[in-house]
């Protein structure tokens, strides 16, 4: 995971798509609007990171700040360094739980700021 961090600092998504389980389950944890599952890793790429690299003006980058791991969880905590293609700053901070085994990504449980997403996603 800290390859898969390494890399997305820089911009290249790659290597977290290329872990990914077909199994794959992506969870937008709480309980407004911006709430809600990706299951399948179909779904996680056609859906969520479609809308993903749709919206955000490339490259994607994240700062990581912490990652605790503990079996086969880790948690990464940081905070995105990006700009909507509509010019509005995101600058999103992140908590992802991270669910591996036999180095595949299960899940991702993401906690974020959904009123910074309703912002910077205005039309």
């Amino acid at each position: 995971m800290t390859h898969v961090f390494s890399e997305l600092s820089q911009g290249n998504d790659e290597s977290l798509l290329d872990i990914m389980a077909e199994e794959m389950t992506w969870n937008w944890m709480g309980s407004g609007q911006w709430s809600k599952s990706f299951v399948g890793k179909a779904q996680v790429l056609g859906e969520l990171w479609k809308n993903v690299r749709d919206t955000i003006k490339k490259p994607y980058k994240v700062e990581v700040h912490n990652i605790i791991a503990d079996g086969d969880y880790v948690v990464v905590e940081m905070s995105g360094q990006n700009e909507t293609v509509t010019e509005n700053s995101y600058k999103n901070k992140y908590c992802w739980v991270c669910l591996l085994r036999d180095g595949k990504l299960y899940q991702i449980n993401e906690y974020m700021d959904t009123e910074l997403v309703t912002n910077a996603f205005k039309s």
